[in-house]
């Protein structure tokens, strides 16, 4: 049975794609440890799902956060994840700032370790990549990337600009998909929030930061006269959010949950948002998981005019794409969005759901580790 760890600069406590992959890979017949960051108030090791986790202690970890500090966590955590994980065949680098400590282990270990670079988004092309930090993601990744064995990405503009940038066979794409399965529609937030049964209910759902069309959310519902939009999950604008909910009633927020309630709540809504913002290339070719965690239950969406988002609105007739990301523009794809044929709807999402799953997604993730 071939040994294969898969490595996270985070400490996997929120992480769907890798737990969905690590027992993917379990139940295909590969012994599987995912390694993160530990932290204070979580297990050094324990198992999630089935799936043995060891979160590596770092004794930098309690100094102070400037970036040569960062630096030296990073340095530390590379070390000891060399140090222990060299007798192992297969190294699963989630993300570019782990690729390095693939090829280290490779150089390394007595055997041929196979390295797999699983790029959750356009690497060098993110909304924090900029100036110098930009420059050094460029040159590491094109430096290092001949070293895998195999490339996944999400997207498949992100593939063809890997195939462009390095000249390496097209990646394969493992989009993150919540598992097929029927999902009951609940009530939660109508119920926890007081929503009359009327009221269409708009939810965001994910990581509450900038880049996410989340100030033009809270604008146009500050000002809407029908509806009510739910925020649901973590992030550096969760304060906004709350300031805005104390002046209008039109507006909610509800903490994250646990991976394996979301989808719970999520049915919970009536439409979902991902307006993510064409900041950045990463952004642009983006397909968000969240997207098809709203069609999984039945929903339909309001998405970006970007690339990939409304080639699948598009293509499956599940939403409305927004053209004018202005107050008055996001108020009238409401509007369109509230207007579509729920019957035509619920066809047109029951097929998208039977291709945008895990258990499709597990097929193509499976192929590639067994080709290595």
């Amino acid at each position: 049975m071939k040994k294969v760890i898969s490595v996270v600069l985070n400490n996997f406590t929120n992480d769907s794609r890798v737990l969905k992959e690590a027992i993917s890979l379990q139940n295909g017949g590969y012994e599987i440890e995912v390694v993160a960051l530990w932290e204070e108030g979580l297990k050094e090791f324990e198992e999630v799902e089935n799936i043995s986790v060891h979160r590596i202690r770092l004794k930098s970890r309690s100094w102070s956060k400037n970036r040569l500090i960062q630096i030296l966590k990073y340095m530390e955590f590379l070390y000891k994840v060399i140090k222990k994980y060299r007798d192992i065949d297969i190294v699963h680098c989630n993300d570019l700032a782990i690729l390095p400590i693939g090829v280290l282990i490779k150089k390394f270990s007595k055997k041929d370790v196979k390295i797999v670079y699983d790029a959750h988004e356009y690497e060098t092309e993110t909304h924090y990549s900029k100036g110098v930090r930009k420059k050094i993601a460029q040159i590491l990744e094109k430096r290092l990337i001949g070293y895998a064995s195999a490339v996944l990405t999400v997207s498949d503009k992100i593939a063809n600009e890997y195939v462009r940038l390095y000249n390496i066979k097209k990646p394969a794409l493992v989009l993150n998909t919540p598992p097929l399965k029927e999902v009951e529609k609940k009530d939660i937030f109508r119920q926890r929030f007081n929503i009359e049964a009327e009221e269409t209910i708009f939810l965001y759902q994910g990581a509450l930061n900038r880049g996410r069309g989340i100030e033009l959310i809270l604008e146009t519902f500050a000002m809407a006269t029908e509806g009510v939009v739910v925020f649901m999950g973590y992030g550096m604008l969760e304060p906004l959010i709350k300031e805005y909910i104390k002046k209008h009633n039109r507006i909610f927020f509800h903490e994250a949950v646990a991976p394996e309630e979301v989808l719970d709540y999520t049915s919970s809504a009536d439409f979902g948002l991902s307006l993510i913002e064409d900041s950045c290339l990463s952004y642009r070719y983006c397909l968000p998981n969240k997207m098809f965690e709203y069609t999984m239950v039945g929903m339909a969406v309001i998405v970006s005019n970007l690339p990939e988002m409304r080639r699948i609105v598009e293509e499956y007739d599940v939403g409305v794409v927004v053209q004018d990301k202005s107050i008055e523009g996001l108020k009238d794809t409401i509007a369109k969005a509230v207007a579509l044929d729920k019957a035509t709807l619920a066809k047109n999402i029951q097929k998208l759901r039977l291709k945008y799953n895990w258990q499709e997604q597990e097929q193509v993730l499976l192929k590639v580790y067994n080709e290595l």
